[in-house]
């Protein structure tokens, strides 16, 4: 399994605005602090705002912010959110599985247990505790 740029960019979007929940930010300041593309960083905003995560405020001091205090959020509601399923192949990517193959498939076993460790990482792993570890690091600005 590989989270692409859209995943990790989100992850990184979202530390931002939680390292300062009070306050609006610009997609603009978090292009500049993270060196992506404003246009990409628009792509994906939407789809957090879309999946209820972020809301926009207009106006001069306007910018995105949480709709949740960030012990709310887990890893894997925002990769899930930008990337879609996170399952290791497509006959995991439901709860029922419509494989024609699954009773009888022998590696269904080994996509499952590697299913479920990613769920347990990523679904016990919290916004909050990503800031937390962002405030801890030596030079705190750069990510």
């Amino acid at each position: 399994m590989r989270v692409s740029t859209k995943g990790r960019y989100a992850l990184r979007m979202m530390i931002e605005f939680g390292l300062n929940p009070d306050q609006c930010t610009k997609i603009s300041q978090v292009a500049a602090r993270q060196g992506i593309s404003d246009k990409y960083l628009e792509q994906i905003v939407s789809l957090l705002h879309k999946a209820g995560y972020v809301r926009s405020i207009r106006g001069a001091q306007g910018g995105y912010i949480l709709t949740r205090k960030p012990e709310e959020y887990t890893v894997g509601m925002i990769l899930r959110a930008a990337e879609g399923s996170l399952a290791p192949v497509s006959c995991l990517d439901e709860d029922i599985n419509h494989c024609e193959h699954a009773g009888r498939c022998t590696t269904l076993t080994v996509w499952q247990k590697l299913k479920d460790a990613i769920d347990d990482v990523v679904d016990h792993t919290t916004l909050a505790d990503l800031i937390e570890e962002q405030r801890n690091m030596p030079d705190a600005n750069l990510m």
